[in-house]
């Protein structure tokens, strides 16, 4: 028997080299794991009363400065605001994939649907569990942590442009679309900081829980249109 080192054959099949990971699942990490992480972080930071409260307490005094222009931008979280425009995208994309005959074109308002019923499941066990005062601008509470306005306008603007997408023929429609999301999203919480109803933290922590939400629901439909 040969014991000389074996020779592949020209033109011979080439055995499998290690696999790459799917784009998905770096999608996945980038998504939901970093976001998920400094969400982690700012929460213990909140329940254990670390540094960083300093650092967000300075940051809060130097924003600060009610006015009702920061109060009307605040307002575009409310429930009220914020959900039927959802419901109004949600009712386009079901008719849009209904009349075309869609596979699953129920999934996607469903979803978000879901999605935004989940966000005081999330945040209301949270603000009572961290039970974070407010700034000095608002009346003595407790509960501020995280804001549950950034959080219902970043998931309802959020998801109707995850549902809308998928209608939007041109790329600028696309761009358009996303751009009117997050200018919204930063409107409602530059105006909850300025008019001094949330720390800055407290709307960068529900930026980070919302990112991982939607990054959720953007990965979810994927995998059903697919």
């Amino acid at each position: 028997m040969s014991t000389r080192p074996h020779q592949r054959t020209e033109g011979a099949p080439v055995p499998p080299g290690p696999a790459h990971p799917a784009p998905a699942t770096l999608v996945l990490t980038l998504l939901l794991g970093v976001p998920a992480l400094l969400f982690a972080l700012l929460t213990w930071q909140v329940a254990a009363d670390g540094p960083l409260l300093r650092v967000d307490e300075r940051l809060s005094r130097a924003l600060v400065r009610p006015d009702r222009a920061s109060e009307l931008l605040s307002d575009l979280g409310n429930v009220q605001v914020a959900v039927p425009v959802l419901v109004l995208v949600a009712a386009y994309a079901a008719w849009r994939g209904s009349a075309v005959g869609r596979g699953r074109w129920w999934l996607p308002p469903v979803a978000a649907f879901l999605l935004m019923t989940l966000v005081p499941l999330i945040v209301v066990p949270l603000k009572e569990w961290t039970d974070r005062p407010g700034t000095p601008v608002v009346p003595p509470a407790t509960g501020y942590y995280p804001s549950g306005h950034t959080a219902t306008a970043a998931v309802a603007y959020g998801s109707a442009v995850i549902v809308l997408l998928p209608w939007l023929v041109t790329t600028a429609a696309r761009r358009a679309a996303v751009a009117g999301a997050v200018v919204l999203v930063l409107a409602v919480s530059f105006g909850l900081v300025r008019r001094g109803y949330h720390w800055p933290l407290d709307v960068v922590a529900s930026w980070c829980l919302c990112a991982v939400l939607l990054g959720a629901l953007w990965l979810l439909l994927r995998r059903g249109r697919r």
